[in-house]
């Protein structure tokens, strides 16, 4: 299949999983290019992605040079050191991954206007993932309202790899959970409104979850 066929298979299938949802929001789907050139990151431009992903600051560099600051929306999806955030955060649109003051501290002290961000949550509580503990949100968000420069606009997670649905169902629902618990409190730096979950292999349960955002690569550019 061409790029351009993905691209149409995969959004009818996000439309489809977007039915079963009760809420019926739009989903933005983000073109993950971490792992191909700029000529198929172009391709999927052509092909109606409005989006794209990276997730290091190599990437995202080599592939605006390329195609341009203004091609589209940016998203960085992957862990950002600190050490980073200089290089990139004013060549974002959206940052995935925000999970640690410190990092908080380094954008505001770094960016010229307020940054999306989603807060990373690690809801499964693997040790491989990053990401805050369900838990300890609230608290976290508390100590990001002293930096004028974060907007959380919502959360992220990571489900396990694993083939049970069930399981990965879970995850996104707690998610979805914890994010309506947060927008209630109606903070005005953290209206967390979205949802960014689903990859690849489990985008459809994320979207009928709630998701607002997926993050989809292989499955994009695969032939």
């Amino acid at each position: 299949m061409s790029i351009n066929e993905n691209v149409q298979r995969i959004q009818q299938k996000m439309q489809q999983a977007s039915e079963k949802n009760f809420q019926k929001k739009q989903v933005q789907l983000i073109g993950v290019t971490k792992s191909v050139s700029s000529q198929v990151a172009a391709e999927l431009l052509d092909a109606g992605v409005t989006a794209l992903g990276e997730n290091r600051p190599e990437g995202l560099t080599e592939k605006q040079a390329a195609l341009g600051r203004e091609a589209c929306t940016w998203h960085f999806i992957g862990t950002l050191q600190t050490r980073k955030v200089r290089q990139i955060i004013e060549q974002i649109d959206v940052l995935h991954s925000l999970d640690r003051l410190h990092l908080a501290e380094e954008i505001n002290k770094r960016a010229k206007r307020p940054v999306d961000c989603f807060v990373q949550v690690n809801v499964s509580g693997e040790t491989s993932k990053q990401g805050i503990a369900p838990e300890d949100i609230h608290s976290f968000l508390h100590e990001i309202g002293q930096y004028p420069r974060i907007r959380v606009v919502g959360l992220m997670t990571m489900a396990p790899l694993t083939e049970n649905q069930d399981e990965i169902r879970s995850v996104f629902r707690s998610l979805r959970e914890l994010r309506d618990d947060v927008a209630a409190r109606k903070l005005s730096y953290a209206p967390c409104t979205e949802l960014s979950m689903g990859m690849s292999s489990d985008y459809e349960i994320a979207i009928e979850e709630g998701a607002t955002y997926v993050r989809i690569g292989t499955v994009l550019v695969q032939s």
